[in-house]
């Protein structure tokens, strides 16, 4: 038997039961507004590392800053599509960035 197939489908069985699994928090309270953040000096050597700009997380009962950060890009010339706080009718829910 060809184990390539029966990984393959392990793989995307994992993936869509951790997706499933994944629960959406409404929080009644909107985000504050961003805070500024001043960009620093990308590090040298990683001349292809993106900027990930900071944002408020639900922690409970309050928001929290995270500080934006470098990163790597997955493969060349993909593009950091920033996550973002969307208002629905159940409040407000966090859409996670990611690679495009």
């Amino acid at each position: 038997m060809n184990r390539k197939p029966m990984l393959a489908l392990l793989g995307a069985a994992l993936t869509l039961s951790a997706a499933a699994a994944e629960a959406q928090v409404y929080v009644r309270i909107g985000p504050p507004p961003p805070v500024r953040e001043v960009v620093p000096v990308r590090p040298v050597g990683h001349p292809n590392w993106v900027w990930q700009p900071g944002y408020h997380r639900w922690d409970g009962g309050r928001y929290v800053w995270v500080p934006g950060a470098y990163a790597a890009p997955p493969r060349p010339y993909a593009r950091w599509v920033p996550g973002h706080w969307a208002r629905r009718p159940g409040g407000w829910y966090w859409m996670d960035g990611h690679w495009r």
